[in-house]
């Protein structure tokens, strides 16, 4: 997958993150408080990956990658509470969801490459 693929993908999953946000019911504070963080982690991927790319050195990329697989994890979490909690319904989290575990497949075998790629570069 190439960079700007990705770097559109994340945008895309924050829109998605903050429509979901918005149709939050706004009358039940815990929908409100699960809602905001998921709407920081959510946002946060895209972010965290567009600095990725303006990385000085493999390092910090990974780094970088690695922040972005602790936040869509996050989010998956945020996303499993809202669902198994009934503040949503489920059809609603159903496509971000996914899109979600995909991403955090996508960022963890990124990071498994950087490694195994590391690994044969300093023997």
């Amino acid at each position: 997958m190439k960079n700007d693929d990705l770097r559109k993908r994340t945008k895309e999953f924050a829109l998605s993150i903050i429509k979901l946000y918005a149709g939050l019911p706004k009358y039940n504070s815990a929908s409100r408080v699960i809602g905001k963080q998921m709407l920081r982690s959510g946002t946060s991927v895209g972010a965290n990956y567009r600095e990725g790319c303006r990385s000085r050195s493999t390092a910090e990329f990974s780094s970088k990658l690695g922040i972005c697989l602790q936040e869509i994890d996050e989010t998956l979490y945020w996303l499993e509470l809202l669902q198994e909690s009934s503040l949503v319904d489920p059809l609603k989290i159903a496509a971000v969801h996914s899109e979600a575990d995909q991403l955090s497949a996508i960022f963890a075998a990124s990071l498994n490459t950087i490694k195994r790629n590391k690994g044969i570069s300093s023997k």
